[in-house]
């Protein structure tokens, strides 16, 4: 049985708790926290299936942690509020929310919402192949081809791969990346992403060497040149 996992940011401890037990008792895995900044270090660090969250927050607002996520991922997101709005609403959703539910609410309305988009989301989702130039990434059969040649990467390599394929315009900065792939606090040390940004772009030459995949932005980060 695959496990879903839902990253839950809300600030209000009953409701963060209420929320975790329903949706624990509901088979999910979940990731609680409760504010915009540990929410947005939490998703960076995992990937999840769902995200809901709540749109005041200390240090960092859902509104903020949602145009955050929407650069990086189309990952579901629900918004919770006592805001019953119109505006409110339409602002979200213009943002890239994918519903809104007001407090107070039911909690069995909470959890056919999740059941719902989430049924949405895996009938729309095709098999998951990415390309960028003459990169293929197949990421059922974990397989790189360059111009129809199999390179053959690294776990660390293939993720980073797959990282810029599915951002294509993106900077990342070398915090980013580390604790994309390493899920891990950066804590300054460049060192490790220069040798696997460098090995990576060493295969993909050998295998086009008129071809430049990944541009280094000087003091910014690093991207897939457009």
């Amino acid at each position: 049985m695959v496990v879903l996992r839902i990253l839950m940011v809300e600030d209000h401890e009953d409701v963060n708790a209420m929320l975790t037990e329903l949706f624990e008792q509901a088979d999910y895995q979940v990731t609680s926290v409760m504010d915009g900044i540990e929410g947005h270090r939490a998703f960076l660090q995992n990937e999840f299936d769902i995200v809901l969250l709540d749109i005041m927050l200390p240090y960092k607002s859902g509104d903020e942690l949602l145009k955050e996520i929407r650069a990086i991922s189309d990952v579901p997101v629900v918004m919770i509020s006592a805001k019953d709005l119109v505006s409110t609403k339409i602002d979200l959703l213009r943002l890239g929310a994918d519903d809104y539910i007001t407090k107070p609410f039911d909690l069995g309305e909470v959890l056919a919402r999740i059941e719902s988009i989430l049924r949405r989301v895996k009938k729309a989702t095709p098999m998951k192949q990415l390309q960028y130039k003459d990169i293929v990434l197949d990421d059922v059969a974990k397989r790189v081809t360059v111009g129809g040649e199999e390179v053959l990467l690294t776990a660390k390599e293939y993720l980073l791969l797959e990282l810029f394929m599915a951002n294509q315009e993106k900077v990342f900065t070398k915090a980013n990346l580390y604790e994309s792939i390493w899920q891990e606090e950066y804590l300054g040390d460049e060192h490790i992403i220069k040798i696997h940004i460098s090995n990576l772009r060493h295969k993909l030459k050998t295998k086009n060497p008129q071809a430049d995949y990944i541009e280094t932005l000087r003091g910014l980060g690093y991207r897939l040149r457009p």
